[in-house]
């Protein structure tokens, strides 16, 4: 019996590594084709070689999402290929602990425009490529729910993600389905560079979880898998937080 995902073709941002390379793990397990969208020609090597068992279903490219241009610009060439996407999975991000007195305009542009800017004009720039029936999934995060001690330009960007994931699956049902998913703290390259400057440890940040530990880049890509599969084609509009249980204690 073959894989739902045989043949389906899609996009994956921040798919180099962490939350974004798990899931193209997964989905190219099952048959998918996929292109992985990163910063650096080195993190894409680096991701290329770890899937060379799926080499001929997977490709990277280059982009700097923070740049509209950009964006712009990977629509255009994907349209001039003939693409026609099944999913597109926005995972790229940053994060920075920064307190309000502290924020420069140089700090929100950047926040802004790598985390909800470039969700809104990657999503905005692959819409047209879309076939009907097709998936997205914005991951934003815990913090974009609630909010979290340290980070509030963080928080406003993920909030901001998932205010737009809601409106878009208004706007694009019945033919494209979004939804949203919002992580805790994962064990990825992103929290090591957290650890790295020494505010705390992965012990420590484990400790504010009622499971008593952080999440792994797979348990997150199981449930992006899940909302993007066509078995879940009544789902739309969810935010749905994979944090430990960390929002559930209010």
């Amino acid at each position: 019996m073959s894989s739902e995902w045989e043949n389906k073709y899609g996009v994956i941002s921040g798919g180099t590594s962490g939350i974004g390379l798990a899931t193209a793990k997964m989905l190219l397990s099952q048959g998918a084709k996929v292109l992985l969208i990163g910063r650096t020609d080195k993190s894409g090597d680096l991701a290329l070689a770890e899937l060379k068992e799926y080499a001929g279903r997977v490709k990277f490219l280059r982009v700097d999402l923070g740049l509209v241009s950009q964006c712009e610009a990977l629509g255009r060439n994907l349209a001039k290929q003939g693409e026609k996407l099944d999913f597109l999975v926005n995972s790229a991000g940053c994060y920075d602990e920064k307190p309000l007195a502290s924020i420069t305009e140089e700090d929100y542009n950047f926040m802004l425009s790598n985390n909800l800017q470039a969700t809104i004009f990657l999503t905005k720039a692959l819409l047209p490529l879309f076939k009907k029936n097709g998936a997205i999934v914005n991951v934003a995060s815990d913090a974009g729910i609630k909010g979290n001690y340290g980070c509030p330009l963080y928080s406003a960007a993920k909030g901001g993600i998932v205010a737009f994931s809601r409106s878009l699956a208004l706007d694009l049902a019945p033919d494209i389905r979004v939804n949203c998913v919002c992580p805790g703290d994962v064990d990825t390259p992103l929290v090591d560079k957290q650890i790295a400057k020494g505010h705390y440890t992965k012990e420590e940040m484990a400790q504010v979880y009622p499971l008593g530990r952080i999440g792994k880049p797979e348990e997150i890509a199981y449930v992006i898998c899940a909302l993007a599969s066509s078995h879940n084609g009544f789902m739309t509009g969810a935010v749905i937080p994979v944090d430990g249980g960390l929002t559930a204690k209010g």
